[in-house]
């Protein structure tokens, strides 16, 4: 009864080391130092949860764009015009050549894109995911865009000047002990900004301010700069009867920095100037990994996933209590027998003495036998008694000749078959004491 107490414990504790392992603390499977993704469903700090139940309370629908874009236009769910699409970079997931031409005319055709990159910040989940932001910007807006650093170099390479020194070097590409902030001004009264004064991004690693490349057919409006550097943070550029906003920092709107600063009233001020009346907010989930297939909130919410761990660990528990032994039963330790001992002697023997020496002896004891039952005192002068053989009615000649030949052999110090000399002395015995 202690043993299967001790057991039961020890079952338990490996539970719990197993729970605190592989489960994260809200309840889901996972490592413990995993990164958030910007996506509707996350309630921690990279999340979008903050921001869909603020639309929520005021009455405004917001959709977890779950789909690719191409099936925007198709959606009944979603007014002709007047919707504002949420997308966040570094997606997780790559963008299909199919979606860029149903996403252009769906802007066009009077919706708005908020596109909010993080190449001027470095939160957490845009470091883990890595990838190339800019070049997905680029596709997404036809705005390029590129390093500060790399458009000095540029300008210094057409006019012939010596490209410029670099500042300074990170010491290390590792995450600061809290988030650093940077602060990002309007640049004049515009709708977007109105009661706005700044705004606060949020960088977990170093960070490198990047700028926008003016399209060589096109326009775009600058709208806000990083108070720190100056270099343009926001911009804004008409397409059709739609418009794209982009932004060069990521992490305006998640869920820990949605309530500093005016970071909320910058978002209502674009959420009011572009939604229609009969149109959503909607965030591109599909792109960061959270597709139609899979909703990870609905899978934990079913019991029956519970249920099904439940009877596994009530199997485990049954099998470790029940099905495994305790204790090692006690062997006892028994001596050999005579057969053992003289089989194994035997096959000490068969290995260490020659096979001539073994049949001197075997034909020696066979002979001193005859000798013996005949009532002859055994020769000592090394004479074979064949005569006693030759005189017995019973035995062949055959044999006789064939033990003359492997005495022969043994006496030459030949290799002699010890197994059919064994039983050929044995049969000669039977036939002489009968």
């Amino acid at each position: 009864m202690k043993e299967r107490l001790i057991t039961f414990v020890c079952a338990l504790g490996a539970l719990a080391l197993f729970a605190v392992m592989f489960l994260k603390r809200d309840g889901t499977f996972g490592g413990r130092y995993d990164v958030p993704s910007p996506i509707t469903s996350e309630r921690r700090g990279s999340g979008y949860h903050a921001a869909v139940a603020w639309l929520e309370a005021e009455g405004i629908r917001s959709i977890s764009l779950r789909e690719r874009y191409d099936t925007l236009r198709a959606r009944e769910d979603l007014a002709p015009r007047g919707n504002l699409l949420i997308v966040t970079l570094p997606a997780r997931g790559a963008f299909n050549t199919a979606e860029f031409l149903p996403l252009d005319r769906w802007i066009r055709a009077g919706n708005t894109m908020l596109v909010l990159a993080a190449l001027s910040d470095s939160p957490n989940w845009a470091t883990e995911i890595g990838g190339y932001a800019w070049a997905d910007v680029n596709l997404l807006t036809g705005l390029e865009f590129e390093t500060v650093r790399a458009r000095a170099m540029r300008r210094a390479a057409r006019e012939g000047r010596p490209p410029p020194k670099e500042e300074g070097k990170e010491e290390a590409f590792r995450a600061f002990s809290e988030p650093a902030r940077t602060y990002i001004e309007p640049n004049r009264s515009h709708a977007y900004f109105e009661g706005v004064s700044n705004v606060v991004a949020l960088s977990d690693y170093p960070r490198r301010p990047w700028t926008v490349k003016v399209p060589y057919q096109g326009f775009v409006l600058s709208l806000a700069h990083d108070r720190e550097t100056g270099e343009g943070a926001i911009w804004t550029r008409p397409l059709g009867q739609g418009r794209i906003i982009v932004s060069s920092f990521g992490s305006l709107f998640t869920n820990r920095a949605i309530g500093l600063a005016d970071n909320a009233k910058l978002l209502a001020n674009i959420i009011g100037a572009n939604l229609g009346e009969n149109g959503a907010v909607l965030f591109d989930d599909v792109h960061q990994g959270l597709g139609a297939a899979y909703d990870p909130s609905k899978f934990y919410r079913d019991r029956r996933l519970y249920i099904t761990v439940g009877v596994l660990a009530a199997l485990w528990f049954i099998w470790v209590l029940g099905g495994t032994r305790l204790r090692l039963g006690s062997v006892r330790s028994t001596g050999p027998r005579e057969a053992e001992l003289i089989r194994a002697a035997g096959g000490f023997l068969s290995r260490a003495l020659p096979r001539h020496a073994g049949a001197r002896r075997l034909l020696d004891n066979f002979f001193r036998r005859i000798s013996l039952r005949a009532g002859v005192a055994p020769r000592g002068d090394g004479r074979v008694p064949w005569d006693l053989l030759e005189r017995n009615a019973r035995i062949a000649s055959s044999d006789i000749e064939q033990l003359r030949r492997w005495h022969a052999d043994a006496m030459a110090s030949k290799r002699v078959p010890l197994r059919a000399l064994h039983n050929l002395i044995v049969r000669l015995d039977r036939q002489m004491a009968t």
